[in-house]
């Protein structure tokens, strides 16, 4: 239940216990006016939440033997159920470290949605629309980033930590907003699970000046290209053009300031870096918690292989106990450590951090024992700034085909992260047809009850 001191002073007592009631039961009021005041009041509130950190997970994880686990079914496998922190709190076993951190935890049990291609799947839910159609949607890194983030800084406001952007390319991009907002890769491909040397691989690349060369040479040759693509750029304007100089003019400012020593791990002492995890993910998840703490408001990194090889790790069609099992090997420690550095560093509370993929896995194992695409019915998770911990939201049927309680669609999770993240979701942006598009739209039934 949403704590009674954060009641709206537009809302009256009575309205609030319907609004209590209601959550309870899985009902939204999103259309009714006793929601958009409470609404209205999260957005004002001083405390909202600034900051957040998308955990993406390539290739669909299976919420059976992570979140959602089904032991004694035939459809659960042999993967077990254990306590968390949280009494009466269950997840799989696979994931031990992050069950101590379950306080900080809302486990969303109840995603459901119609897409099992990986390529469309992905666009819908980092954009929360198909790949089709003449709009260009947003990231959700991008859309969000351009509300929270601050133009003048010197660090780029979205940072996408080891992508995998091979199976749906505009799904990474910030379509209609513009090159402006576009996330600053680093680690691109990089698969997420041990490399020889991880944090090299999350070095910015190519922002040094060549061996020799003098700063103030340096800044001349700088500024003779600048003056040179601002003339082509009149010339031949259009998105390929500006895209261009808005990475270079990124780069630039970059590399001319003192937020670029942010992606130098070795600044961090070796047994916290032992904790994340010496894999891409662990110290990409480390990288994350730096940016955070220098004022980058999103940062997304993903965890796509267990083992570097690159591939969609998660897409476990074969061997899906022995894959879960390795990949949530590089996961638990990564996440669990995430969040009690942040917490310790004072930045847990304005953190948001969500981890999800583009679909779960199918409940019945298939004859290679594994799980093949599943979007029917999933599984994200929200937590840290911005969410009330400690609980679950939905539930699926018993043998975990259906969801059984609580639907939330993509929609919904939009409209519960913005609003986490002390934004209106009905803010809108013009697209690149004119049409303005809201950051989620009137349909969406935010998820009131883990909004802190």
């Amino acid at each position: 239940m949403l704590r009674s001191a954060r009641v709206p002073a537009e809302i009256s007592r009575r309205d609030w216990l319907r609004i209590a009631a209601a959550t309870a039961a899985g009902v939204s009021f999103n259309s009714a006016s006793v929601l958009k005041a409470f609404a209205d009041q999260v957005v004002a509130s001083p405390t909202r939440k600034r900051a957040c950190i998308l955990l993406w997970m390539s290739g669909g994880p299976s919420q059976i033997d992570t979140f959602d686990p089904k032991p004694g079914h035939a459809n659960g496998g042999p993967t077990k159920a254990i306590d968390t922190s949280v009494a009466g709190v269950q997840i799989a076993e696979n994931l031990p470290k992050l069950a101590q951190q379950m306080k900080h935890v809302a486990v969303v049990r109840s995603i459901t949605t119609k897409e099992g291609d990986h390529s469309r799947a992905t666009h819908f839910v980092r954009t929360g629309s198909l790949p089709q159609g003449p709009i260009r949607y947003p990231t959700l890194g991008s859309l969000f980033s351009k509300e929270l983030g601050d133009t003048s800084s010197d660090l780029p406001n979205f940072v996408s930590i080891a992508p995998n952007r091979f199976l749906s390319p505009a799904a990474f991009g910030p379509g209609f907003l513009g090159p402006q907002y576009a996330p600053l890769f680093v680690g691109e491909n990089g698969a997420g699970g041990a490399m020889a040397d991880a944090a090299a691989a999350l070095q910015v690349r190519n922002i040094e000046l060549p061996r020799g060369v003098e700063k103030s040479r340096g800044d001349s040759r700088i500024g003779l290209l600048q003056s040179i693509d601002d003339r082509f750029l009149a010339d031949h304007p259009g998105i390929v053009t500006e895209s261009r100089n808005s990475a270079y003019s990124k780069a630039v400012r970059l590399m001319n300031s003192t937020g670029v020593k942010a992606f130098n791990l070795d600044d961090e002492d070796a047994s916290l870096r032992d904790a994340y995890g010496r894999t891409a993910f662990g110290q990409g998840c480390l990288l994350a918690r730096r940016l955070v703490e220098r004022g980058v408001p999103f940062v997304e990194v993903s965890l796509n292989s267990a083992e570097g090889a690159g591939g969609i790790g998660w897409d476990t069609h074969a061997d899906n106990f022995n894959a879960v099992k390795n990949l949530c090997g590089v996961l638990d420690p990564a996440w669990s450590t995430l969040l009690t550095d942040l917490e310790q560093r004072g930045l847990l509370d304005s953190t948001l951090v969500v981890w999800m993929g583009e679909f779960g896995r199918t409940p019945k194992i298939n004859e290679s024992t594994g799980r093949d695409h599943f979007p029917v019915a999933w599984t994200n998770v929200l937590c840290g700034g911005g969410i009330k911990g400690g609980q679950f939201v939905g539930k699926t049927s018993e043998d975990a085909m259906t969801v059984a309680d609580r639907p939330v669609t993509v929609q919904d999770m939009f409209a519960t992260m913005a609003m986490a993240l002390g934004l209106d979701p009905a803010k809108t942006n013009m697209s690149n047809i004119g049409r303005p598009i809201p950051i989620a739209e009137p349909s969406a039934k935010a998820i009131t009850e883990v909004v802190a």
